[in-house]
């Protein structure tokens, strides 16, 4: 994540001959200290509030999960995790980036983040794989959708997740700033060459695979659904649901991890000198700012489109539901019947 004493340098340099611009890009950085926390901790709130909700449904339902469910409750998981972690970033702004949290903790907030960041984009790589199988490849989804690969596959998700965040765990580190008077959490890395090859990572890794992935799935869905035999009239209403809802999963994961990572890219060749301005370099860094929470609120929108709209979901929320009346019911009945047998025994 960007700070805002990172590139008062750079606005130093580049605005004393123009006060009109500087004074545009500093209340701008005013206007983003002020709302970011805000933003940041309603985007923790609701994504706490959904992905328990729907972690406590799979975790109630009596029946086993299917693999769709294995992945899902995987992401709900890997969403939790990261939104958890996001409010002391928000803590961290509010004391205009001075980190009071400790060192350890720097870099175990900043490893959640990222690890949790790429783990949510790679469930959703195993969803699309896993609707692509099952919808075009029909004749042999039974062998390779078995829980027992989708476990193996979470699990392996999770490793290489906190393989990615290691950067994170080995540069990130609590650096005293006199000339701002704080301790801010930096990612501080040992040469310029390091810095890009993580940054060319998260864009490789973070993005063009995955992205290319889910596209080469829908892709070969809708194909498939365009070849959809008249007969198979029940069949083709299930895959056009299912084809409906990847679809909007992956607009959803374009429309927030796209500008980020374009920004990203941007800064990339910025500070490898393909690219040249100290007025571009101030205004990549805002940007960068604001996609990079438009990012994270992916993982707010994840549960509301990959289950909360989805109908067998609904159906396990009632059935849910139904089993705790049901509980509820015997045991008023079990405690009424309990006080009668006390009543009638006593002289």
């Amino acid at each position: 994540m960007a700070t805002v004493f990172a590139v008062a340098i750079i606005l130093q340099e580049m605005l004393t001959e123009n006060n009109s611009l500087k004074k545009i890009y500093l209340e701008a950085w005013e206007w983003l200290n002020a709302s970011q926390p805000v933003y940041i901790l309603i985007i923790s709130v609701l994504g706490i509030v959904f992905n328990v909700f729907v972690l406590t449904i799979f975790c109630l339902h009596k029946k086993a999960c299917t693999v769709a469910e294995i992945y899902l409750s995987n992401l709900a998981a890997a969403d939790l995790l990261l939104v958890s972690c996001l409010p002391f970033w928000a803590v961290n702004i509010a004391y205009d980036f001075n980190w009071p949290f400790g060192r350890f903790m720097c870099k175990i907030i900043n490893v959640g983040i990222k690890m949790n960041v790429n783990c949510s984009i790679y469930f959703l790589v195993l969803v699309g794989i896993d609707r692509y199988v099952a919808l075009v490849h029909t004749m042999s989804h039974g062998r390779m959708r078995r829980p027992k690969y989708a476990k193996l596959g979470c699990l392996l998700t999770w490793g290489f997740g906190l393989l990615l965040s290691v950067p994170m765990l080995i540069f990130r580190e609590v650096k005293y700033f006199p000339e701002y008077g704080i301790d801010a959490c930096f990612l501080e890395y040992p040469s310029h060459t390091v810095e890009l090859l993580c940054d060319g990572m998260l864009i490789v890794f973070s993005f063009i695979i995955p992205v290319s992935i889910i596209s080469f799935c829908t892709f070969k869905i809708i194909l498939a659904l365009k070849v959809q035999t008249i007969g198979r009239v029940n069949a083709e209403k299930t895959e056009q649901k299912a084809t409906t809802l990847v679809l909007a999963v992956l607009l959803a994961f374009l429309i927030c991890w796209v500008p980020f990572h374009i920004v990203t890219a941007v800064d990339v060749l910025l500070r490898a000198d393909v690219l040249g301005g100290c007025h571009l370099t101030a205004v990549i860094d805002i940007c960068n700012q604001i996609f990079n929470y438009l990012a994270l609120f992916n993982s707010v929108l994840n549960p509301i489109l990959y289950v909360i709209v989805g109908k067998n979901f609904r159906k396990k929320v009632r059935e849910v539901f139904q089993q705790w009346s049901v509980k509820k019911t015997v045991s008023s009945e079990s405690t009424r019947s309990n006080l009668t047998s006390t009543l009638k025994t006593m002289p």
